[in-house]
């Protein structure tokens, strides 16, 4: 099960068998439910995981202590591997916002499964490298381009993430709150709900309670080109 789990990740994809029943064979499991945390911001980075189900929300409190949204995330992915290798502290919240289950590799472990396996050791330089770039892509967003270019890359990003087809549409298969989207694109409650329902009215998007579904990609691609 784990194994097949793994083959699913951007991280452990396309690796030889013998790698992958290494990674499994060391991985714990972890239940967490509902509001509670599978790490902390500051805590020390002790484990690297793989969210195998449900979603949870990534988040950052500023040095004036107010919480930024960093992400939502839902399976499989991986977390946290940069600084479990480093042995540092996270730089954020991971927050269960349904109940989760997540694939664990405790900081020796994992450093003894990337010195037996150079292939991991290389994916993790490659995933540091993604990282930053994804980082610059969205300081640069958040600094120069247009709240409802912002949006609409927000939720290109979420649907290729989370996608889930609905008929001709798909929809975001992650709890969507406005306000969630309000802190991933750096903007308020008001202009979001705007511009949501200005979209909804132009047939580009359907939104209910939490959850947002694309009627019209290649509509919404425009806008997030610009």
């Amino acid at each position: 099960m784990h194994i097949e789990l793994l083959r699913r990740c951007q991280y452990f994809a396309d690796l030889p068998d013998q790698t992958l029943a290494a990674a499994a064979a060391a991985a714990q499991l972890r239940r967490v439910p509902t509001g509670d945390f599978i790490f902390r911001q500051g805590e020390s980075a002790s484990h690297f995981y793989v969210l195998a189900e449900g979603h949870a929300r990534l988040s950052q409190i500023s040095p004036e202590g107010r919480q930024i949204i960093m992400g939502l995330i839902g399976p499989p992915i991986e977390i946290g591997i940069i600084a479990a290798i480093q042995g540092a502290v996270y730089p954020l919240d991971l927050q269960a916002t349904q109940d989760c289950q997540a694939l664990a590799w405790e900081h020796r472990t994992l450093i003894r499964l990337l010195e037996s396996h150079p292939m991991l050791a290389l994916r993790a330089l490659r995933m540091v490298s993604g990282r930053f770039v994804e980082l610059q892509d969205r300081y640069r967003e958040l600094a120069t381009e247009r709240v409802e270019r912002r949006l609409a890359r927000a939720l290109l990003r979420l649907v290729n993430q989370s996608g889930r087809p609905d008929g001709d549409d798909v929809t975001i298969a992650l709890p969507l709150a406005r306000q969630d989207l309000a802190e991933l694109t750096g903007t308020t409650l008001y202009t979001v709900s705007r511009t949501l329902s200005a979209w909804e009215s132009s047939g580009i998007i359907r939104s209910g309670r939490e959850r947002v579904t694309l009627c019209d990609l290649p509509r919404l691609s425009e806008i997030a080109e610009g």
